[in-house]
């Protein structure tokens, strides 16, 4: 009997040092969570600070990856509106200070033209630009001098926003889970099928058509709140590597013609990203970016906004 309780006792101990260890070195168990959205789709819950992998993630109270913000711009301060998906998100990868928004943030104040800087980061993964109007159309542009929008060439191809993944999908939890164990065993398990999602992903029509007039409305809605638009797009890594395939190159024109009729700024990331020497460094994965392609990103997006800003704004 003896052996027994002994036994369990060590079971038991040994269970509790795994969880422990999953929660304090790698945040199992307090994964970030997502509310849905029958406009926006679905965004971060707001007013949480989690640890994964070490990487503090903080999501303020209008669900952005960001501190705390006041709705009202400070006084002699230049605020950017940074909108996008994980590319700008970071993901768990990522810590607060070096997410795109913390970089750009401290690449215009070093620059001698500003001094204070705000720099706002509204995200989320998969995002495209449907969900991003509909971010904006709910929450503002808390009075941004510039609206800096960040898409991938896959964000040209985003369907209409749906809710269906949170709460359903293991990347988009909308409690914590019982134990940190049972969130890493879950990452093994198949992902059932979501009812309804196949279809949506299968959207009919021009998908490009709708993503292009959705960010002509994000245009007009900046332009009615006195700001500057701003567009940027990252390519996938075979992108640069081989070129884009045919339908893609298909969508690039379209963009390009877009932004002329519609005079946004526009900076395509493709050729930056091929001229560089060792572009594959420049990513972590076959789309997100690495440390040395969010400096490369941050560096030119420091360019346009300081090349766009008005004068009465520096």
């Amino acid at each position: 009997m003896k052996v027994v309780i002994l036994g369990l006792l060590l079971s038991v101990t040994g269970f509790l040092l795994i969880e422990l260890a999953l929660r304090l070195l790698f945040g199992f168990g307090n994964p970030p969570l997502y509310i849905g959205d029958d406009d926006i789709g679905y965004l971060l819950a707001p007013n949480q600070r989690v640890r994964r992998l070490g990487n503090l993630i903080t999501i303020n109270q209008y669900s952005m990856r960001s501190d705390e913000i006041e709705k009202t711009r400070p006084e002699n301060t230049l605020r950017v509106f940074l909108i996008g998906d994980s590319i700008v998100n970071g993901n768990w990868w990522t810590d607060q200070s070096a997410i795109l928004s913390a970089l750009l943030k401290q690449s215009l104040a070093r620059s001698e033209q500003q001094q204070a800087v705000d720099v706002l980061n509204a995200s989320a993964n998969s995002w495209g630009p449907r969900n991003e109007l509909a971010y904006l159309q709910r929450f503002g542009t808390f009075e941004s001098q510039i609206v800096m929008l960040v898409i991938n060439t896959d964000d040209l191809f985003g369907v209409q926003p749906n809710p269906l993944q949170v709460g359903k999908d293991r990347s988009y939890p909308d409690k914590k889970p019982l134990l940190a164990v049972l969130e890493l065993a879950g990452r093994f398990r198949k992902q059932p099928p979501i009812p309804g999602l196949k279809e949506i992903q299968n959207e009919k029509g021009d998908r490009i058509g709708k993503n292009l007039t959705a960010i002509a409305e994000i245009k007009q809605y900046v332009d009615h709140h006195n700001g500057i638009l701003l567009l940027a797009m990252t390519p996938l890594k075979r992108e640069v590597l081989n070129g884009p395939r045919d339908y893609e190159i298909v969508a690039r024109q379209r963009v390009d013609e877009f932004v002329t009729q519609q005079h946004i700024p526009y900076v395509d990331f493709l050729r930056h990203f091929q001229d560089t020497a060792n572009p594959v460094g420049l990513y972590r994965d076959h789309i997100h970016l690495s440390p040395s392609g969010n400096a490369l990103v941050t560096q030119s997006l420091t360019e346009l906004i300081l090349q766009v800003l008005p004068d009465s704004e520096r």
